[in-house]
């Protein structure tokens, strides 16, 4: 803005001086100045003077004309009013006005050329961050999504077998009671058959025993009538009231086997589930950990984000400050260098001129 303001400036000037020029260089104007300012030295001014001040003038004119340039129309004019001494003071002052300038405006350009390339460096520096932080803030986003789902998974495992747990738990006691109530059937049973055993065996061991040791008495009995004897399906009913007993007694201890073996089941799957309850938990905690980094990194790259675009939205307005300061110092930078070196090299011709140089070795030059 500073660079475009003095531009302006400089090219109203330059309109303002042209205008002044055009009123300063009528005919009235000049005489008016002639007799006001120096009518006793124009009297005295020798024809050779004369001829150098027109001849220096001109060369002034017409490059002031062919540069656009209102200090040498300036200097051209005053020329025709001032002495040499004055002249050639005001001609060493523009030339060092000039190349202060050429200086200045060289020290911009390369100011201007540095800082853009600086601008671009750290431009691009920072997308590469831009797309870094994106890239990770990407990958944490699905770490953390994807630890939430794992942790709810575990959450519902554990849940899961806790229940199952439960329901095995609540079977072992109903089979327990099952048992319970098998075994103590069983053995009721094989008391009752014994004592049915019992009852018979002692019935007809006593009948036996008598028959053998009792004499006959009294007549022998009547046509028809046998001796009494032991019955002979009583061995069979004894057999299998005994056979009975057995499979009572195998049933009793085939059910204390079944027993054993379900509660050892029993407490080796609630000793499993527990470990892989324990296992599972333990996972959890290290996955919450792990979830929790990942939130306070995403936190962080979010922040360093906005830190970068921040940046980025810096670097982007302090390069549209450099265009505006320096488009048109680049553009036209070799044009005006030249320009000002012509400038330079018009006034140094002027005061050759005025130092005693013809006019015509200018011109053949």
């Amino acid at each position: 803005k500073e660079w475009e303001e003095r531009q302006k400036t400089r090219q109203e000037e330059m309109q303002a001086v042209s205008k002044a020029l055009a009123v300063l260089s009528s005919d009235d104007a000049h005489d008016l100045f002639t007799r006001t300012f120096n009518p006793a030295l124009l009297q005295k001014e020798s024809d050779l003077n004369s001829h150098i001040r027109k001849q220096a003038a001109a060369l002034l004119m017409g490059m002031a004309k062919r540069l656009h340039s209102p200090r040498l129309a300036t200097l051209a004019y005053k020329l025709k009013l001032d002495a040499f001494t004055r002249v050639k003071k005001a001609i060493d002052d523009m030339m060092a006005q000039l190349l202060k300038e050429k200086g200045d405006e060289i020290k911009h350009k390369d100011f201007c050329t540095g800082e853009f390339n600086t601008n671009q460096l750290q431009t691009e520096k920072k997308e590469r961050e831009k797309e870094d932080v994106a890239a990770k803030i990407e990958d944490l986003s699905m770490s953390i999504e994807q630890l939430g789902k794992a942790i709810d998974g575990l959450k519902a495992e554990i849940a899961e077998m806790q229940v199952q747990l439960k329901h095995a738990g609540e079977d072992r006691e109903k089979e327990n009671k099952e048992f319970q109530s098998t075994v103590s059937d069983q053995r009721e049973t094989q008391e009752l058959l014994k004592k049915a055993l019992s009852v018979l065996q002692d019935f007809y061991n006593k009948k036996a025993l008598l028959q053998v040791r009792q004499e006959p008495a009294g007549p022998p009995p009547p046509a028809g009538f046998e001796s009494y004897k032991k019955n002979a399906g009583s061995s069979g009913v004894l057999s299998l009231l005994e056979q009975i007993i057995s499979d009572a007694k195998a049933m009793e201890a085939e059910a204390l086997r079944s027993e054993e073996d379900a509660q050892k089941a029993y407490e080796d799957f609630v000793k499993g589930t527990n470990a892989s309850v324990q296992s599972k938990g333990k996972d959890i905690v290290n996955k919450s950990e792990t979830k929790a980094k990942a939130e306070s990194d995403f936190i962080e790259s979010k922040e360093a984000r906005e830190g970068v675009m921040l940046e980025l939205e810096q670097l982007s307005n302090y390069n549209a400050n450099l265009h505006s300061s320096c488009d048109f110092v680049l553009k036209n930078f070799d044009l005006r260098q030249t320009a000002r070196d012509e400038e330079v090299e018009a006034l140094r011709q002027a005061k050759a001129i005025l130092s005693g140089a013809k006019f015509e070795e200018f011109l053949q030059q």
